[in-house]
C-alpha cells in the first residue's frame, strides 16, 4: 500500500509500506477515507522525539472496515468508523473510569521505537486493535472530516476547559476529577495558543458557558479567526498580554489559562497571566525534564495546575451526539484538503504555515 511514512528530519516520504494484516483476533483493517495531519505529528518530524525510520505516520483517521478479526462483536465489514489517537480495550480500570488514554492496553497509532509498536493512519490502510473498545461508528449527520476531529483535536479542546473547570458538557463528574469548583459563564477565561488545539478550545469555552476569553498568539490570521469566534486576540510579540488581562480583571488576572502549545514560553505566560486562586489547564505536548514554575511560585499563588493527555475514546461519545445535532461545528479548522500522495508537501505547508495553512486533511 502507499503511505507517508518517516525518514528523518523534517523529512517524509510518500512510499510503499507492507498491508497491514489481521494480528489479533480483536483487530479490524480500515480503508482511509480521511486522516489528519496533526501538531503532535511534528515532533518526531522535527526529532524532538524518537521513532523508527519507515514508520507509518499519522494517528488521526476516519474510514471503512474492510477485514474483521473473528472477536470482533461491535462492527462488521462496511461499517464507517473513526477513532481516538490511541486504542483502547474498553475494559480496564482506566477505560472503565473515562481516563481510556491510559488504558492498561492501549497503544499509539503512528508511533514505532526499536521495532516496537503501532503503525500510523496516513495510509491506504490501517489495523486497529481492539476494535470494540477503540472504534465508533460515524453517526448519520457527521462529515468524515468531523468524525476525524472528534478523535482528536475537538476532544482535546472540551478536555481542556473542563479540567480547567470551565463547565461540564454533561454535568457529571467522574471520580477520577479532583474537585476542581467550576467557575461559571462569567468569568475569564485565557487560551495561549490559537493553533488547531486552541481554536477548539476556544469553541468549547463558549459552548461551556464562557464569556470573556483572551486567545494569545502570534500569527495574524489565527487571531483573526479567534476574534471571529467572540475572543479578544492578543499578539504576544506586540501586545502587553499581561497588563491587558490584569487591567479587565481589576489587577487580579484570569480565572483560568489554558495552555495549549507545549512550549516553555507559554507556560510562562500561563503562570503569569493567571490570578492567585486560578487554574491552570495544560494539554500542550510538551517534553521539558522540568516545570517553568517552582513549588513556591504555586504556593504563593494557591495555583491548580492540571495536565495530561487527552482521553479522547471517553470524549468521543460524549461530544459526537452534539456534533451530530450541529450544536458543535468544528470543520473550519480545516484550512486545506489535499490527496494522500501530496502527503510530503503538505507536511511542508503545515510544518512552515503556508498559505494560512491551519490544519491539513489528507484522501485517498
Amino acid at each position: 500500500m502507499k503511505a507517508i511514512t518517516f525518514e528523518g528530519k523534517r523529512k517524509v516520504a510518500y512510499s510503499d509500506a507492507a498491508d497491514p494484516r489481521i494480528e489479533q483476533a480483536t483487530d479490524v483493517i480500515v480503508r482511509m477515507r480521511a486522516a489528519g495531519i496533526c501538531g503532535s505529528d511534528l515532533h518526531p518530524y522535527h526529532e524532538r522525539e524518537t521513532m523508527d525510520f519507515g514508520t507509518v505516520m499519522g494517528h488521526e483517521f476516519v474510514g471503512e472496515i474492510v477485514e474483521v478479526g473473528s472477536a470482533v462483536e461491535g462492527f462488521t465489514k462496511g461499517d464507517l468508523v473513526f477513532s481516538p489517537f490511541t486504542t483502547n480495550c474498553g475494559v480496564c480500570f482506566y477505560c472503565q473510569s473515562g481516563l481510556t488514554c491510559r488504558c492498561d492496553s492501549g497503544e499509539f497509532f503512528g508511533w514505532v521505537h526499536d521495532g516496537v509498536g503501532l503503525q500510523g493512519s496516513q495510509a491506504e490502510y490501517v489495523r486497529a486493535p481492539l476494535a470494540d473498545g477503540t472504534l465508533m461508528h460515524v453517526p448519520e449527520g457527521v462529515s468524515f472530516a468531523a468524525a476525524l476531529l472528534l478523535g482528536d483535536i475537538l476532544s482535546t479542546g472540551f478536555f481542556c476547559a473542563e479540567q480547567a473547570g470551565v463547565g461540564l458538557l454533561d454535568g457529571d463528574r467522574l471520580a477520577r476529577e479532583p474537585a476542581v469548583p467550576l467557575l461559571g459563564a462569567s468569568r475569564t477565561c485565557a487560551i495561549v495558543g490559537c493553533g488547531p488545539v486552541g481554536m477548539m478550545t476556544v469553541l468549547a469555552v463558549y459552548y461551556l458557558g464562557a464569556e470573556e476569553v483572551f486567545v494569545i498568539d502570534t500569527i495574524p490570521e489565527r487571531l483573526a479567526t479567534a476574534e471571529k469566534m467572540g475572543a479578544v486576540a492578543l499578539d504576544y510579540r506586540l501586545d502587553p498580554v499581561a497588563d491587558v488581562v490584569r487591567e479587565a480583571t481589576d489587577g487580579r488576572g484570569a480565572d483560568v489559562v489554558m495552555e495549549v502549545v507545549g512550549a516553555r514560553s507559554a507556560m510562562d505566560l500561563a503562570i503569569e497571566i493567571v490570578r492567585p486562586g486560578g487554574v491552570v489547564s495544560s494539554v500542550g505536548v510538551n517534553t521539558d525534564k522540568s516545570f517553568s514554575f517552582t513549588p513556591g511560585d504555586a504556593y504563593d499563588k494557591n495555583l491548580t495546575f492540571r495536565s495530561g493527555r487527552c482521553p479522547a475514546r471517553y470524549y468521543m461519545q460524549r461530544l459526537a451526539p452534539l456534533v451530530a445535532a450541529k450544536q458543535i461545528d468544528p470543520e473550519f479548522v480545516f484550512s486545506h484538503r489535499m490527496p494522500l500522495s501530496e502527503g510530503v508537501n503538505a507536511y511542508q505547508i503545515f510544518d512552515q504555515k503556508l498559505d494560512g495553512c491551519t490544519k491539513v486533511l489528507l484522501e485517498p
